[in-house]
């Protein structure tokens, strides 16, 4: 039997004018962009309309602007419901909230919180974060092994095959590049990032996320979410809280957890939120499968027609 998931991306996905033709064209979007505002304090839909990129590239702002978008287009899809959803990393409380398990107004307030505190730490904990491609998972893992003995470092994303991104201390992170190029990998990296993220760089992170994640209500998940942390479906809003918990100083584990997704029966494959990162990872992932994406106002007058 055909079924479809729904994946959301993460940080990086953001562009000036996101959102904006959607939010012309439809009430229900104006009203839940004004909320967001509201909510926040901060003009976030200014932000997502007209930027400057440089202001929306900002940590705390960028995951909210990411997350709005995706929820916004969940709610206008509402007639397309899937049968599993996951996320990468801060896609993963949106699809928390496509699962029913947070509400809108709580992932908002913990999406806002979660980059503040990952830029207070990389604040703090000066770390750094590089794609290592051309290399597998087990080998990658050994070159951290082995450059740790300059400093923290440890794999971050498990993205697509021979594609991974490593993260932790400078030193940790650049000997990890040495001996990565030296062992032939087809490129290395760093990339422009304001902390080691999914590193234990994060734990001050970590720590003040869980009391934020303790005061608010996380219900069992409607349908099953594929978690960072795991790659495995779950539902229990008790086990999604201490995922999410673990999942700023833990690797986010994409490739696997799209290979359960069609272990698990899907066999279509939607993003929804801005760009197309997930679409080429699941390309590369699974070649069986369909993909596509949502997130301008053609494709969700598009997806809206094929009900």
């Amino acid at each position: 039997m055909s079924r479809t998931a729904h994946i959301f991306p993460g940080q990086g996905s953001q562009y000036v004018g996101m959102l904006k033709d959607i939010v012309e064209a439809n009430a229900d979007a104006r009203a839940m962009v004004r909320q967001a505002d509201e909510i926040l304090g901060i003009g976030l839909s200014r932000i997502c309309f007209e930027g400057p990129e440089r202001e929306l590239r900002q940590t705390v702002n960028t995951q909210p602007a990411i997350f709005l978008h995706s929820v916004v287009l969940v709610r206008l899809l509402d007639g397309h419901q899937p049968d599993m959803v996951a996320g990468h990393s801060l896609g993963e409380y949106s699809a928390l909230v496509a699962a029913e398990a947070l509400t809108f107004e709580d992932g908002l307030r913990l999406v806002r919180l979660r980059g503040e505190l990952m830029h207070q730490s990389g604040t703090e904990q000066h770390g750094t974060m590089a794609a290592v491609v051309g290399m597998t998972d087990e080998a990658v893992q050994e070159v951290c092994r082995e450059a740790s003995s300059a400093g923290i470092v440890q794999p971050a994303n498990f993205n697509s095959p021979g594609q991974t991104v490593i993260s932790g201390s400078v030193a940790g992170v650049h000997h990890a590049m040495e001996i990565a190029r030296a062992r032939g990998a087809k490129m290395v990296k760093e990339l422009v990032v304001s902390g080691a993220f999914h590193s234990p760089l994060m734990e001050s992170a970590r720590d003040g996320l869980k009391a934020a994640l303790d005061s608010v209500t996380i219900s069992d998940a409607r349908i099953p979410v594929y978690a960072n942390v795991s790659a495995e479906p779950v539902t229990s809003g008790a086990e999604i809280r201490d995922l999410l918990y673990r999942q700023l100083t833990s690797p986010v584990c994409w490739e696997q957890s799209v290979r359960n997704m069609v272990r698990d029966g899907a066999t279509h494959f939607i993003e929804v939120g801005p760009g197309k990162v997930l679409q080429g990872l699941v390309k590369r992932i699974s070649h069986g499968v369909h993909v596509s994406g949502v997130d301008a106002l053609d494709a969700l007058a598009e997806r809206m027609e094929a009900r």
